[in-house]
């Protein structure tokens, strides 16, 4: 297993690039998929609307951590200037525990939309958090447990 780049036991949530990890975090958000609907009214039937199957959405994946390496930072700048950002396939990995893994999330062609660096605050003992959100083009889902 790769090393732990944060040290805080609480850094449960692993992201791999290129099977390399680059950070541990504490919070993962928006790992979900919706199907739209598509309204379709039957002529003659006034107490019905069909609900047809449309597209898929993606919806965007909020990583938070504590400061550490500057991994994402490099991945978000690469097309800062010129646009031409960096799509990689990335897996979000949790871990029980006892560092065995749990479950994990594939994001294919993801790349940094957002970056967030952390709120300072002299008078508080918070840990400086870092953030990142990505968009990606396909999500799938591996169950350590099942497998």
């Amino acid at each position: 297993m790769a090393d732990r780049i944060d040290p805080t036991v609480k850094f449960r949530f692993a992201v791999q690039i290129s099977d390399v990890t680059v950070g541990w975090f504490t919070d993962c958000s928006g790992l979900s998929v919706e199907r739209e609907t598509v309204p379709r009214p039957e002529g003659g039937v006034n107490d019905f609307t069909h609900q047809l199957p449309g597209r898929i959405k993606q919806s965007r994946v909020t990583l938070k951590r504590g400061l550490a390496d500057n991994a994402l930072w490099s991945w978000f700048e690469k097309g800062l200037y010129d646009g031409k950002v960096l799509r990689q396939n990335i897996s979000i990995i949790l871990y029980n525990s006892d560092l065995s893994q749990k479950k994990q999330w594939d994001l294919e062609n993801a790349y940094p939309v957002k970056w967030s660096g952390p709120d300072f605050q002299s008078d508080s003992n918070q840990a400086a958090i870092e953030t990142l959100e990505l968009v990606h083009h396909g999500l799938k889902m591996i169950d350590w447990a099942s497998t």
